[in-house]
């Protein structure tokens, strides 16, 4: 269900696995419950969140009041976040920014529209992988549902195995993992990387040649010449 990355006295940074729910529904066991109970930790609180599908970084604070901290570094876009994901088809650019606000669509897909009144804002750059896939390091420096997934599928390509925008593909799982993050706590910096191949459970596809080259190459993802935020 997880892995543990890192223990600080205030906060704990664990590798949650694909396909296990943040929240307790249909069924599914709760994971701040289970992590809890298996690292002998009293309370934990969620202070941001991953899709079911995401596999990779996610935060838990020790106590009321870095969760209050840490929640605050996410709303006011002072946490670094980086995602890796793998998709079927050439995008319509190779690199750039992806801004629009997000709509609710059927069921439980979202769509970006062009209007910009709260816009959900993705920078990215893409690279060959296997044959008739890329791979993407995404940048948001906003945190809405579905984001990554649906900024990725906006430039006409959509993540391999994604069951809700890309239902065709036949994967072992939806490839969206959160790679890095990086942000200041109490004066110290911090920066974390979970490297999707050194896993059980998050899939093949991170092993092919192809996408090794890739997540060699981007290892450090603060330190690439991002796309420009227009303010």
């Amino acid at each position: 269900m997880f892995d543990l990355l890192y223990s600080h006295g205030d906060f704990i940074v664990i590798n949650k696995h694909p396909n296990v729910s943040v929240h307790k529904d249909d069924g599914d066991t709760m994971l701040l419950q289970t992590v809890q109970q298996q690292l002998s930790i009293e309370k934990l609180y969620l202070v941001h969140r991953l899709d079911k599908m995401t596999s990779g970084i996610l935060l838990l604070a020790k106590n009321g009041k870095t969760a209050s901290e840490l929640s605050g570094l996410f709303a006011q876009r002072n946490i670094e976040k980086y995602y890796l994901a793998i998709a079927n088809k050439k995008p319509k650019k190779k690199q750039g920014l992806i801004v629009g606000d997000m709509v609710r669509s059927r069921r439980s897909a979202w769509k970006l529209t062009s209007s910009t009144d709260n816009p959900a804002v993705t920078q990215f750059f893409s690279y060959a992988g296997e044959p008739g896939e890329r791979v993407f390091l995404c940048k948001p420096s906003t945190g809405k549902t579905h984001q990554i997934r649906v900024a990725i599928k906006s430039v006409g390509s959509a993540i391999a195995g994604d069951p809700i925008y890309n239902p065709t593909s036949n994967c072992d799982r939806g490839y969206l993992h959160a790679f890095a993050v990086r942000f200041s706590h109490c004066g110290q910096q911090y920066e974390f990387v979970c490297d999707p191949r050194e896993y059980q459970l998050l899939g093949e596809k991170w092993h092919s040649e192809s996408v090794s080259t890739v997540i060699d190459n981007v290892k450090q993802p603060w330190q690439l010449t991002w796309p420009n935020i227009k303010h």
